[in-house]
């Protein structure tokens, strides 16, 4: 402890230190969210937290900003739990190593939960200060974001009277993000038939291609190698049948690679030359096939083949729709992240995406649609609401206003095709104008994660005059 001491901003930085010496994994917020609570009561505000571990900590308006509408400060609890091979730690039970490096805050060997550590140090320290001239703060601690926004979506707003919230959950200074993409989880599942099978195998296999993440990353190029795969059957010329088929871990990363197993005793080599160096575009790395002898005494029949390519070259993927209100953002789009026959079922996982709320539900409504027509069975779940861009937003023109102000340039405002809890309040609270901001991180989620003291202290100064602005 105390590692971070005499560096500014002062109490900013002890609070982070404190939090970082509480275990607060998703799924494990209870003690967090108990400091949280004890610091409210220790400063003498009014708190409640809840049975999700949700923190709301409310402060009246100082001097001469009784009259202003309240402001709502949000950030997550949980943080992203990983670590080298080699480290010692117990996520579960210890807190993190912390260790500076110039102008950056480390953790020894794994995350740093700066995402979204940060902005409960920040509203704390806000919270802590009598001097700030500020409106009444309603700050709002929610638990599990990393892994589906659970908190976010079980909190209780009604006790909430701010229209205006800032979320300090953004990983670089001088962007102000206002608008994010709603989504849900489509699994379709079709039936399969599989009968004896005394034919050779091959297995191909797809490598070489990028992925990434499947909503910033969708508007790059990336093949999909389950869509890709679906292609490349289609085109096969001879006579074959799927014995099994796989590509993808996680129906938010576009698959990077893809293989099959394949009942055939064709020569499918000169074929897979020709396919590969038809798809190698500049933007993908470049894709690699590979073929294998393999053996299988079962494979799907002649029609369970033909459905699965069918169903794999009709599927939707990729960019479905750009914004007309936001230049160069992705509005709707869906990935399918994760695809599996085992013989018995083809089970296909898809990340749907949309900005508008209304065109996510189309989207999901046609992939219905299409389950039918092969006869599968429809899933849905896993729903968060878009943030949908507000056109006149006060906030947003004083915070652009208030950063002109104190960097002497304007900065960077725009919008993402990935989801932010302030979905879930601008869904849960009508008319709410809210921003999403936060100072430099680097390496978010992976034990090289750092925050820049210096940003920081820009960042946290920045806050405060907006709040003496609201």
């Amino acid at each position: 402890m105390n590692k971070l001491a005499g560096r500014k901003p002062e109490r900013v930085l002890y609070y982070f230190e404190q939090l970082c010496a509480i275990p607060h994994g998703s799924g494990n917020c209870g003690a967090v969210s108990a400091y949280c609570e004890q610091v409210a009561k220790d400063l003498g505000l009014a708190v409640r937290r809840d049975k999700w571990d949700n923190v709301v900590i409310k402060k009246p308006a100082s001097a001469g900003y009784e009259n202003h509408p309240a402001v709502i400060l949000q950030g997550h609890l949980d943080m992203v739990c990983e670590k080298d091979a080699d480290c010692p730690i117990d996520f579960e039970k210890e807190g993190l190593d912390l260790f500076v490096d110039g102008d950056w805050i480390g953790a020894k060997g794994t995350t740093l939960g700066g995402d979204d550590g940060i902005a409960v140090a920040m509203a704390l320290a806000i919270l802590e200060d009598d001097t700030l001239p500020r409106p009444p703060l309603e700050a709002v601690f929610t638990t599990d974001e990393e892994t589906g926004m659970f908190g976010a979506e079980g909190l209780d707003v009604t006790d909430l009277t701010g229209k205006i919230l800032l979320n300090a959950d953004s990983e670089c200074e001088g962007v102000l993000t206002v608008s994010c993409a709603g989504g849900a989880r489509v699994q379709i599942t079709l039936p399969l038939t599989e009968e004896a099978n005394r034919t050779p195998c091959k297995k191909i296999l797809f490598k070489g291609l990028k992925g990434g993440h499947s909503g910033v990353e969708i508007d790059k190029g990336r093949i999909n190698a389950d869509i890709l795969m679906g292609e490349f059957l289609s085109k096969i010329p001879d006579g074959f049948r799927i014995v099994s088929l796989f590509g993808g871990t996680k129906d938010n990363a576009i698959p990077a690679a893809a293989e099959c197993v394949l009942a055939t005793d064709a020569d499918l080599s000169e074929f897979a030359k020709s396919f590969e160096a038809s798809h190698r575009p500049d933007s993908d790395g470049g894709l690699v096939i590979e073929i294998q002898n393999a053996a299988s005494d079962t494979c799907l029949s002649d029609e369970s083949t033909r459905r699965v390519i069918g169903f794999l070259t009709t599927a939707p993927n990729g960019i479905q729709a750009m914004s007309k209100n936001i230049e160069g953002l992705v509005e709707t789009s869906l990935n399918l992240g994760q695809l599996k026959a085992d013989g018995e079922n083809l089970t296909a996982t898809f990340a749907v995406r949309s900005s508008v709320n209304r065109d996510k539900l189309i989207l999901i409504e046609r992939l219905e649609a299409i389950c039918k027509q092969f006869g599968g069975i429809f899933n849905s779940h896993g729903y968060y609401p878009a943030w949908e861009y507000k056109e006149d937003s006060r906030l947003r023109e004083t915070m652009v206003r208030v950063y002109e102000k104190q960097y002497g340039k304007s900065p960077v405002v725009e919008a993402i095709h990935a989801g932010l809890e302030c979905g879930f309040f601008c869904d849960k609270i009508p008319g709410l104008d809210a921003v999403s901001f936060g100072p430099d991180m680097r390496d978010i989620h992976t034990p090289r994660e750092r925050l820049s003291i210096s940003s920081t202290q820009r960042t946290y100064e920045y806050l405060c005059e907006i709040l003496k602005e609201l």
